[in-house]
């Protein structure tokens, strides 16, 4: 556990508590996952970005990526850790952040083993950078290392959205992946309830690679389709989604958690 005695930071401790009641080494093979648990936090191409494995037992991190110079202006071995970055959350946030930490803790102990790997849970929040400015990220989260009883480790993403998302109350949703039901825009801290995916699983499939600003000429090479199918899908996915423009769907799937 970091040494520290903020308030807030302890707060944050005592969620994360119920999650672990012991501590796992670090090995080569979790080293391997990783590239396979990246995929399930969708990286989205909307702004740069780091990555990180949290230790969840000790409350530090054992890894951040060298993505944080540009997102926060940090070092990563250096000056970057997890009272750091509580102790940086803006002060309206904050509530949030625990919120949000507790539901995800919730949400995947309630799951049956095989189906953790499945779903991610991400929100938005403010945090201040080393500036002085504070920037919003967009946090992704899986559990990496695990077992029937404790969650060791979580591999995270952070995204800087500001440019997307201005203001706003933070946005919660848990996402499910291979055909899981998603929860978008939890409320309620103790009813997960089901939500209604307005998108086809192909429309989903474009809509991500849309918010990571590629051409519908790009979609179609990489999902083998052709361009016409592209385009169809693209004005159905604005009219299921009430925009009238590319930006507009992106700023709405980021505001609405839909990612």
């Amino acid at each position: 556990m970091e040494k520290s005695t903020t308030n807030f930071y302890l707060a944050a401790k005592k969620i994360w508590d119920v999650a672990v009641k012991t501590d796992s080494e670090y090995t080569e093979e979790l080293e391997l996952q990783l590239e396979i648990h990246k995929r399930l936090l969708n990286i989205f191409q909307v702004g740069n970005y780091y990555y990180y494995v949290f230790n969840v037992f000790q409350g530090k991190f054992d890894y951040v990526s060298d993505g944080i110079r540009i997102v926060l202006e940090y070092e990563p071995e250096l000056e970057y850790t997890v009272t750091k970055m509580v102790d940086s959350i803006h002060p309206d946030d904050k509530i949030y952040f625990l919120n949000f930490e507790q539901k995800s803790i919730e949400f995947f102990k309630t799951l049956p083993f095989d189906k953790i790997q499945k779903y991610k849970a991400q929100y938005d929040y403010r945090i201040k950078a080393r500036n002085n400015n504070y920037v919003r990220i967009l946090q992704q989260v899986v559990p990496i290392d695990y077992d029937e009883t404790n969650f060791y480790r979580t591999l995270g993403i952070h995204t800087d959205i500001s440019h997307i998302k201005q203001e706003g109350i933070p946005c919660f949703s848990i996402i499910g992946i291979d055909g899981e039901p998603s929860y978008y825009n939890i409320q309620d801290s103790l009813v997960f309830t089901k939500s209604y995916d307005l998108f086809t699983k192909r429309e989903r499939e474009i809509l991500k690679l849309i918010v990571e600003g590629k051409s519908s000429k790009t979609i179609a090479e990489e999902l083998h389709i052709s361009l016409h199918t592209v385009n169809t899908h693209r004005k159905n996915i604005l009219i299921k989604a009430k925009c009238k423009s590319p930006i507009d769907l992106v700023t709405k799937v980021i505001n609405e958690g839909w990612i």
